[in-house]
């Protein structure tokens, strides 16, 4: 039959059908196209998925837990945009939106912390003055000292051994003093005795009696141990145990503690700084010739030494 042969309302019929065919195919041929735009990337994405989750050793596995699981939120958005494109815009924009409060916060707290000004320590107002070459002078004792003898800056410490004021100075303070100033070459670090009572006697004379060059290390240990000693029921058992940690014996402690004139000149030294310097408490320091009494804070002899400077 030909179309001309054809009622009107049956052409009308056939045109509507053709035409509805030819949307079809266009549809079909627009859907297969995008299929095959699409098909490399999912196959790509597949692949790699497989790839990462089942590795041939060991060691891959390690690297394929690392790319499944990436160290970043940007990586990890990337990873989600490139699954699921159609939520790209939304999971970027909700990303974006979540980190913009905590960066602006981030950023506050930063610039509070930064128009906050450090805590200025202030110089501790000394109690006089002696003569410093009178201090310096030679006393009963050989001096006791670390640093250089040139150094700008010279500490006289007036200490006793049962005291706690010095032994918390010497454990919190001194140390950051000897590694900031001393070692450095800017300041030169004296002390001196001043026991208060006979076990602090004691053990200021097993310090001079420790061998060259264990003094300091002889004074350190037994602050950092006084409560083991200085309060202990026998305080000469309790030394005795401190000095064999020192390398002493039985004999050499005896030997030190009955040296009459080791005694006299630790309490000579003693006198010499109650009467020629006014030292009435420990620990007394003599900075440059001026005097403070009492301990003080790392912060607190660091001003007071960089004033000096």
């Amino acid at each position: 039959m030909s179309l001309s042969e054809l009622s009107p309302f049956k052409r009308l019929l056939s045109g509507v059908a053709v035409a509805a065919i030819a949307v079809t195919l266009a549809a079909c041929s627009d859907e297969k196209k995008y299929a095959a735009a699409s098909a490399p990337a999912t196959e790509s994405t597949d692949t790699a998925a497989k790839t990462e989750v089942k590795p041939a050793d060991g060691g891959s596995m390690m690297s394929s837990a690392t790319a499944m699981k990436p160290a970043d939120g940007g990586s990890m958005m990337a990873a989600n945009t490139a699954m699921k494109p159609v939520d790209s815009t939304t999971t970027s924009s909700t990303m974006s939106s979540a980190a913009t409060p905590a960066t602006a916060e981030a950023g506050q707290t930063q610039v509070a912390q930064a128009a906050v000004p450090a805590a200025k320590v202030e110089v501790p107002q000394s109690e006089g003055e002696v003569d410093i070459a009178k201090l310096m002078a030679p006393g009963p004792l050989p001096e006791m000292s670390i640093g250089k003898a040139d150094a700008k800056v010279t500490i006289v410490e007036y200490m006793s051994m049962t005291c706690p004021h010095c032994a918390r100075f010497h454990n919190e303070t001194y140390d950051a003093i000897k590694a900031k100033y001393v070692d450095s070459g800017q300041v030169r670090f004296v002390v001196r005795e001043f026991p208060f009572d006979p076990r602090a006697a004691a053990a200021f004379m097993l310090a001079r009696c420790a061998p060259e060059g264990q003094y300091f290390p002889m004074i350190s240990m037994l602050f950092k141990q006084q409560e083991q000693w200085a309060a202990a029921p026998n305080g000469r058992d309790a030394l005795l145990q401190m000095s064999k940690l020192a390398g002493f014996t039985q004999e050499s402690f005896e030997a030190c503690l009955t040296n009459q004139k080791l005694l006299d000149d630790v309490q000579a030294t003693m006198q010499k700084g109650d009467k020629d310097f006014g030292v009435k408490a420990t620990p007394t320091f003599f900075v440059n010739g001026k005097k403070y009494s009492g301990e003080m804070s790392v912060d607190t002899m660091s001003a007071l030494i960089d004033s000096m400077l």
